[in-house]
């Protein structure tokens, strides 16, 4: 547990929005000693941080990770179970505990979806963040309670997506479960999928969240704070997929 929260942390420093932040802050220490170099890293930290907030930076890195199309039906009624990876948990007074996160919450409405159009049973899967309630059970509950959709299957002790694709695929497998619709955001899904196939298990991708080629408008060359997010997720999964392949 403590490397997966290295691993967040690490991961925190080098993306934005601290990421650029702090190679401003180092040219802005370095003006007055080494003007030339100060300059050129504050100029840097700002156009990274400009250039990753606007929609055209975000549309490309989220189509650069991942360009897989959404699910067709036929493919997922040759699956023998769905898989809904966990995406995080929020705290919720007005829920009277913890609740599923914006990630995780998509995930779930979507597998849902997929769930009463193909009739195959679900699995869930999410450990317990430190000091939340586990993310499996807290997606079986909206799932059965919410949505309507019974789960079969609750993994819920894995901290990140390999421990995901182990341990789901061990429960999968004692019930003779070897094909699976995977569901997941389409900027995570490579390594998913990846993850999931090392573990032994044949996968059908379903992704949410699927980036869009369209026509540019100007407000995509405009710096906000949804594009800087999607621009977080799309460079978080790279450096977690060359993590991965190190």
């Amino acid at each position: 547990m403590d490397l997966v929260l290295l691993r967040k942390a690490l991961a925190a420093i080098v993306l934005p929005p601290i990421g650029p932040l702090l190679v401003l802050v180092a040219g802005a220490m370095l003006l007055r000693r080494w003007p030339r170099l100060g300059r050129g890293l504050v100029w840097t930290g700002i156009a990274a941080f400009a250039i990753l907030s606007t929609g055209v930076a975000s549309s490309f890195l989220l189509r650069l990770v991942d360009a897989s199309p959404p699910l067709a039906l036929e493919d997922a009624r040759s699956a023998q179970a769905i898989v809904i990876l966990g995406g995080g948990v929020r705290r919720a007074p007005e829920f009277g505990g913890d609740t599923l996160a914006r990630l995780t919450l998509e995930r779930v409405r979507y597998g849902a979806r997929v769930a009463r159009a193909t009739g195959l049973p679900v699995l869930v899967t999410g450990g317990a963040p430190p000091g939340y309630a586990a993310e499996a059970e807290l997606m079986r509950e909206a799932l059965e309670q919410e949505y309507g959709v019974k789960v079969r299957w609750v993994e819920d002790r894995s901290y990140n997506t390999h421990q995901n694709a182990v341990r789901s695929a061990a429960l999968l497998k004692g019930d003779g479960v070897k094909r699976v619709v995977l569901v997941a955001h389409g900027f995570d899904m490579r390594r998913a999928r990846a993850e999931f196939a090392a573990a032994g298990l044949d996968v059908v991708p379903a992704p949410t969240f699927v980036p869009v080629a369209s026509e540019l408008y100007p407000g995509d060359f405009i710096p906000n704070l949804a594009a800087l997010q999607s621009s977080y997720y799309a460079l978080y999964e790279l450096l977690a997929y060359l993590a991965r392949g190190w």
